[in-house]
């Protein structure tokens, strides 16, 4: 079992930058996939967050979603136990609460692939 804790949201102007940290515990955090995933403002009840990026156990292949290639990067320390989301050209439409996951399997873009999850770390984006 892991659990996970995130940190680094707040808020930022249009074109600002931001670095969420996601801290696990476990001494086995290399042997789980990594994901971040968004829940935007208004968001109905049981409606799924929207993938963002994820980075698999070896760290050396990564996923992002169309809406933030090339601007955000996903990355990962293992002696750690912490995965980073840097976030650059931000945009209002990033405003969302952030969250990571963690899977034992594949990493996937959609949320029933991770089994782990935080509590969220909000961002927001002014204009």
């Amino acid at each position: 079992q892991v659990q996970l804790v995130e940190s680094g949201g707040g808020s930022v102007q249009d074109g600002g930058s931001l670095r969420l940290s996601c801290a696990a515990s476990g001494r086995t955090f290399s042997s789980y996939g990594m994901g971040w995933f968004r829940q935007a403002p208004g968001k109905a009840p049981g409606k799924e967050r929207e993938f963002v990026a994820a980075i698999r156990r070896n760290a050396g292949i990564t996923y992002y979603a169309d809406s933030v290639k090339g601007r955000f990067t996903i990355s990962r320390d293992n002696a750690k136990n912490t995965v980073y989301l840097q976030m650059n050209s931000l945009r209002p439409e990033d405003t969302a609460v952030y969250y990571c996951a963690a899977t034992v399997t594949a990493v996937a873009p959609t949320e029933n692939a991770y089994r782990y999850w935080g509590q969220g770390t909000q961002v927001t984006v002014s204009s």
